[in-house]
């Protein structure tokens, strides 16, 4: 039995445990907490993540607990609609109940040890599922591989109240962004991003939903009202961190998957989306190939991808939070709306 020490029971080292071979691999899982989040938020499964659910095995239960998105609004900060765009096969699911999922799908086989990691092994693979602020990356990619702190400021959570039917969508302010999406069980899911100087650590997550109920107080209607129902309890508030670009995600007995090899900015909803495909390609990879040539492939079909798509999102990011840009940017969407209708 080969030996695989995963650091991080989130959804990229969840995934990888529930598709690795248990004849061939002893698995450990490292994990600082046992429980579920206590706040709930909402992720967008594309069609490949679903694919990689389907890998595990969970993507009935995927689909029985999330919600399709049929249609997407772009707005200005007024409500009006800029661009108008349908979505199919995407389900967006709670992040608590995909993490329910897969972990019931690891195998019994699979040790787990809870607490903070404070060694790491020196024998077997070691595999950095550990975020944003791995631990795995410091030690074994070095101090050029830290993360990066943005300037910007990130809220999320879920209302007990659907989506107002014509509130749904992204309001791209001046240096603002409020997205509002449908979620299971007839609920609503926001997020609100915005240059600030809370943080990084120890937000007062009250004091920052207050700061932004009254930043966004002159967005539309439909903004104020998900605000106004949103609650300090039922809401993260945490400054964004990036990674910077990695050349590759496997060296010396270790690799990364998920966040803690290409953590970006949430804008353009891939993040858990990409750490389910890293999981499922890596683990398929190890079931079946000697394990030099399966990180050496794992390597090859990973890292531009992720890397590319943590470009986009960074492009995206400058341009919803653009400030002395944003009403040249209002009139190219304006446009380009108006030409997709006459289209």
């Amino acid at each position: 039995m080969e030996a695989i020490t995963i650091i991080g029971g989130g959804i990229a080292g969840l995934a990888l445990a529930a598709t690795l071979d248990p004849d061939r691999f002893d698995v450990a899982v490292h994990e600082q907490r046992n429980a579920l989040p206590t706040v709930e938020t909402s992720l967008a499964m594309w069609p490949e993540a679903q694919r990689a659910l389907d890998s595990v095995g969970i993507l009935p239960a995927i689909r029985t607990a999330g919600s399709g998105f049929e249609a997407m609004a772009l707005r200005d900060a007024s409500g009006k609609a800029l661009i108008r765009a349908e979505v199919s096969g995407v389900i967006g699911v709670s992040r608590a109940d995909l993490l329910r999922h897969l972990d019931a799908a690891v195998p019994e086989s699979v040790s787990r040890v809870f607490g903070a990691v404070t060694l790491l092994p020196e024998s077997g693979l070691l595999v950095g599922a550990d975020g944003v602020h791995s631990v795995v990356r410091r030690a074994r990619w070095g101090a050029r591989s830290r993360e990066r702190l943005s300037p910007y400021l990130a809220l999320r959570g879920i209302i007990s109240e659907p989506v107002p039917g014509d509130a749904g969508g992204e309001y791209w302010g001046r240096g603002e962004l409020f997205g509002i999406a449908p979620a299971s069980r007839k609920r609503t899911y926001w997020y609100a991003s915005y240059r600030s100087e809370l943080g990084p650590g120890g937000i007062d997550v009250a004091a920052a939903l207050d700061l932004t109920r009254r930043r966004f107080s002159g967005m539309a209607a439909g903004v104020g009202r998900v605000l106004a129902a949103a609650t300090a309890d039922g809401t993260l508030a945490q400054r964004i961190w990036t990674v910077p670009a990695l050349g590759r995600y496997a060296r010396e007995g270790a690799v990364l998957v998920g966040d803690a090899a290409h953590g970006m900015t949430p804008n353009l909803g891939r993040g858990a989306c990409e750490a389910l495909i890293d999981a499922v390609t890596l683990a398929e990879l190890l079931d079946s190939r000697p394990l030099p040539e399966a990180l050496k492939a794992y390597n090859k079909r990973r890292v531009l991808r992720s890397q590319a798509l943590r470009v986009a999102s960074s492009a995206m990011t400058r341009l919803v939070l653009t400030e002395s840009a944003q009403p040249l940017r209002d009139r190219i969407l304006r446009l380009a709306g108006r030409l997709s209708r006459s289209a």
